[in-house]
């Protein structure tokens, strides 16, 4: 169900803040019934994280709700969001994240690495306060799990950051060369890629002069 954007809403989301001020307000629209149930939002983000569209995805129980990868991200495909952001309620007043919202954060992100739309940030909000995943670093934890990473994304991975290093150590290679034969860090850097402290810290042995 599609959220009707509060007249005050910022053009531009900057922080958490931001989405809390707009997230309470619509929590507390509800009636007292649905206030104490779960709620599960995507909010919707365009180029320079301007606000698109706040979609309710999912309506729980007093402690849970279901949340299915598909829902979340064909409104966001739909309406063509740059980053999605999520937010969900805790009725208790609760703030910890539990397991089972870290793990559907941790699927959701990984659904949207490949379907390239990104996810910015969690939020828990109770009618008081909120927890960000991304300000608690919570979030870069759950990007590098591959609990819900296909094998082929994780060979395809595995194969980029193979070459990656094999790039690396070719530039070393000739970076340690040149500098075997007395030529100046700084240009040594500049022609090889490397950064001029990576250059300064190679151990090498000076070629002897004839």
């Amino acid at each position: 169900m599609t959220i009707e954007l509060p007249e005050d809403h910022p053009i531009k989301i900057l922080n958490a803040d931001d989405i809390f001020q707009i997230m309470v307000k619509i929590l507390l629209r509800e009636d007292k019934i649905d206030r104490d149930k779960e709620h599960f939002w995507v909010v919707g983000l365009a180029t320079n994280n301007k606000l698109l569209f706040i979609e309710l995805i999912s309506l729980g129980t007093v402690n849970s709700t279901l949340v299915e990868p598909m829902e979340v991200f064909s409104v966001a495909l739909q309406k063509r969001a740059v980053n999605i952001i999520l937010v969900h309620n805790h009725p208790s007043g609760e703030l910890k994240p539990s397991e089972q919202d870290k793990d559907i954060t941790d699927r959701l992100i990984q659904v949207g690495k490949i379907v390239n739309t990104p996810v910015f940030d969690h939020l828990i909000i109770t009618r008081t306060s909120f927890l960000s995943f991304k300000d608690v670093e919570l979030l870069d934890k759950l990007e590098m799990s591959t609990k819900y990473v296909p094998p082929y994304v994780q060979m395809e991975r595995m194969k980029k950051e193979l070459t990656e290093l094999a790039k690396s150590s070719e530039k070393t290679a000739i970076a340690k060369e040149l500098k075997r034969n007395g030529l100046a860090n700084e240009l040594i850097a500049e022609s090889t890629g490397l950064s001029l402290e990576e250059v300064v810290n190679l151990k090498v042995r000076r070629k002897p002069s004839t």
